[in-house]
């Protein structure tokens, strides 16, 4: 099999080599059958013949070439050779691979009048036919009929062979375009894949991280009041150690945990839809309290039906007052407050978090662009925090306003339309708690 389709491919990849080698033989058969012995038999013969071999490259010129040595031949025998075939054949090449129409309209054109002057040539000439004037009409017309219909199959047959090499090219290009629009489907959904696990990298290692350093610090300064206060130690220093360090290890934990998750995801082959993040709304109070933990007062208030959200919407609530709670832990400064409101309605989901910091700047700074002072918050590497929270809502089809309050501070609102599917009741009612 494999020899044939190489064989197949040589044939198809060098057209002109196949048909020189084609008109080669042919020629040599014309030669052999008709015993051209005579110099006008012989340049007849090849004239007509070995053009073929242009009959897919040059099909109009090659059929140029064979008309005109069929004129001369009218002038020079009086009688039809076998190399005549060459016109059927090249009727047939033109009509499949003329590139011009008016190509073929020509050629078939001086094959049916061709015909004409060869029939009546060896008709009344001397070589093929001696008939009576009252005969010729008679004799004439069955063999122009014939000659007619062979051009006219040869034309219909090449006609045929162009208009199907036409639908499997344009079925070629429409396989080729819906090529091209799945690999650039497929390169979509990969880079949404992407951004999604990096928005979910970038909250899960801030957070996590934010949380560490904030409980490492107050850790290492209950650990060196401790000693400073002599061989004894500090009680409640010491203790506030243990806590801050057990703190540290369930944030590291955690985040150890969400990091394989996302890992195992980026190994797995199956599907994206496999991936289903366990974070969500119900999982706000132990958020809540590692920030409270880390020394920020959090007031948490849960207003609506919240446990039937989308998965989507759930995940992204979540993520929102994540990154929120993460960007004051680095940015308010000290003696910061936040308060956390969700509201559940049947048209919309509303996340706000809002806190009263200053910066980490001087206090009564005047509040600049970043909410907390011109000149307080240190950069913070790209600031993918609150673009990968307007992605977030944005896919969702809602809406996001973080910036900072007027009289200092920041807050971060998100309106999130839920899916009318996932729709309560709007006198289904629903649990309110508030958590200082």
């Amino acid at each position: 099999m494999e020899s044939v389709r190489r064989a197949r491919d040589w044939v198809q990849g060098s057209p002109f080599l196949v048909d020189a080698v084609l008109a080669g033989l042919a020629w040599l058969v014309c030669v052999v059958i008709s015993g051209a012995s005579g110099p006008w038999t012989l340049l007849l013969t090849t004239t007509q013949v070995l053009p073929l071999a242009w009959r897919r490259t040059q099909p109009f010129a090659a059929a140029m070439v064979i008309a005109a040595s069929c004129v001369l031949q009218l002038v020079i025998l009086d009688e039809p050779l076998v190399s005549n075939v060459a016109a059927l054949a090249i009727t047939y090449a033109v009509a499949a691979y003329g590139e011009e129409r008016w190509h073929t309209r020509a050629v078939v054109a001086a094959g049916l009048g061709g015909s004409v002057l060869g029939v009546f040539d060896w008709l009344v000439g001397r070589g093929f036919y001696s008939p009576s004037v009252d005969s010729l009409i008679v004799q004439m017309v069955p063999m122009l009929l014939f000659m007619w219909m062979s051009v006219g199959v040869a034309w219909v047959l090449g006609d045929a062979v162009r208009r199907r090499r036409a639908v499997v090219a344009r079925l070629r290009e429409q396989n080729e375009a819906l090529a091209r629009d799945q690999a650039q489907r497929t390169a979509l959904a990969a880079q949404g894949e992407r951004a999604t696990i990096a928005r979910e990298m970038h909250d899960i290692v801030a957070h996590s991280l934010s949380v560490v350093v904030v409980q490492a610090d107050g850790g290492a300064y209950a650990a060196r009041v401790a000693l400073d206060r002599g061989s004894g130690g500090d009680a409640a220093a010491l203790e506030h150690a243990a806590q801050t360090l057990e703190t540290l290890a369930a944030t590291a934990r955690e985040a150890l945990t969400d990091t394989r998750r996302l890992v195992g995801v980026l190994r797995d082959s199956g599907s994206a839809a496999e991936f289903q993040p366990a974070q969500g709304l119900g999982d706000l109070e132990d958020l809540v309290q590692r920030v409270r933990d880390s020394g920020v007062p959090v007031t948490l208030a849960v207003r609506g039906e919240v446990e039937r959200l989308p998965r989507e919407l759930d995940l992204a609530a979540y993520r929102i007052v994540q990154e929120s709670l993460t960007n004051v832990l680095k940015h308010a400064g000290p003696d910061a407050s936040v308060v956390v409101d969700v509201l559940r309605t049947p048209a919309v989901l509303l996340v706000r978090v809002t806190d009263d910091g200053w910066g980490v700047g001087d206090p009564g700074t005047d509040p600049g662009e970043d909410g907390y002072g011109s000149h307080a918050v240190v950069p913070d590497g790209h600031g993918n925090g609150i673009i990968g929270m307007r992605e977030r809502v944005e896919v969702l089809g809602g809406t996001l306003h973080a910036g900072p309050r007027v009289g200092g501070g920041f807050e971060v609102v998100a309106s999130v339309p839920v899916t009318a599917s996932e729709q309560v009741p709007a006198d289904s009612g629903g649990s309110q708690q508030t958590r200082p």
